[in-house]
């Protein structure tokens, strides 16, 4: 299993570029940002500065959108970060949330989001590609690589993950739900004549570690409950479409029955008083918390439905330490063991 960091790029941008640098120094693999650029700093600049201070790491956003920048602007910015630092990028797409709404939009359609991984992808990975009527290819890169993963809940959604997508990414970490999710992808690609095997599967969600302790639990719980708001406006939008029962699980509904609005000025935030209408067994089943050995447990279990990548928010009070133990205990257990003398 591989792990990822998802930060946001709140002021001083050196804040996250150091915060990237000790996640790769305690072995992960991947660096993600939000990307929502009125409410906090402008990631593709930030990254730069976090490829350049690092040697190993992969970075991209959690997640861009079709709607807030031209599709050939982003996969300009890809590629020539690939070029500057030897394909170390990866693009996590969605529909939008923040970046669009903050300014009264509304979420892409799914045929755009399909439409944009396209264009991204061919673009950055230095192959030629059609935009309005017109073939287009960057003549300055010459070894740029890149891969784009959608972010998905609803059925459609879902299936278009399965069909064009490179790679899954569920933001949330109930075992269940990721089981069905998983399951949906799979059966997309295959009828669609692809290989599941190929694809990514990547659970994001907040992880704290804590002592066993109801006060611990209850700290870590307050600290985390932002994260049930911030999946509950992909979960409203699935409601409205779809209702609240059939192919959408139950235990992803319920749980907005008592979501009354969302202030995006407290989006992502510890604290977020929009997010009081979810429940605690929602942050235990939606989050990853609790002592190392908890959160291994929890890893495991996503590991075995097939997740190939966990990459924990780290939109806490307790940064550094999470990292410092994810490093030394939790992270060492779930990769695969080899020895020097068999």
């Amino acid at each position: 299993m591989d792990f990822g960091v998802v930060l946001q790029t709140n002021p001083p941008a050196w804040r996250t570029v150091g915060l990237a640098k000790q996640a790769e120094e305690h072995g992960f693999d991947y660096v993600w940002t939000f990307d929502s650029h009125l409410l906090w700093q402008e990631p593709y600049v930030i990254y730069s500065a976090i490829l350049a201070e690092t040697h190993r790491v992969i970075v991209g956003p959690m997640v861009t959108n079709p709607a807030t920048r031209d599709w050939t602007v982003t996969a300009s910015v890809f590629a020539t970060l690939n070029e500057m630092y030897g394909n170390r990028t990866v693009c996590g797409i969605g529909r939008g949330d923040s970046a669009v709404r903050v300014l009264n939009g509304k979420p892409t359609t799914l045929q755009e989001v399909r439409e944009a991984t396209h264009v991204i992808r061919e673009l950055a990975s230095c192959r030629p590609v059609e935009v309005n009527g017109t073939t287009l290819q960057f003549p300055w890169a010459r070894t740029s690589e890149l891969e784009v993963w959608i972010a998905a809940y609803g059925p459609l959604a879902l299936k278009a993950t399965g069909e064009v997508g490179d790679g899954f990414i569920l933001q949330l970490a109930d075992v269940d739900i990721a089981t069905w999710m998983i399951a949906a992808v799979r059966d997309a690609a295959e009828k669609a004549g692809r290989d599941p095997d190929a694809i990514t599967f990547c659970v994001a969600a907040p992880m704290y570690v804590g002592d066993d302790t109801p006060e611990s639990w209850a700290h870590m719980r307050e600290q985390c409950r932002w994260f049930g708001g911030m999946v509950g406006n992909h979960v409203a939008d699935i409601v409205a479409k779809y209702g609240d029962s059939g192919d959408i699980p139950q235990a992803l509904t319920d749980y907005i029955k008592g979501r009354e609005g969302y202030d995006y000025n407290e989006h992502g935030r510890a604290g977020n008083t929009h997010a009081e209408f979810v429940p605690d067994d929602i942050v235990d089943r939606f989050c990853v918390l609790g002592t190392p050995e908890d959160h291994i447990a929890k890893l495991q279990a996503l590991r075995d439905i097939g997740v190939h990548q966990f990459a924990g928010y780290l939109q806490h009070d307790n940064k550094e330490e999470t990292l410092r133990v994810y490093g030394e205990t939790i992270i060492p257990e779930l990769r695969d063991h080899v020895v020097a003398k068999a």
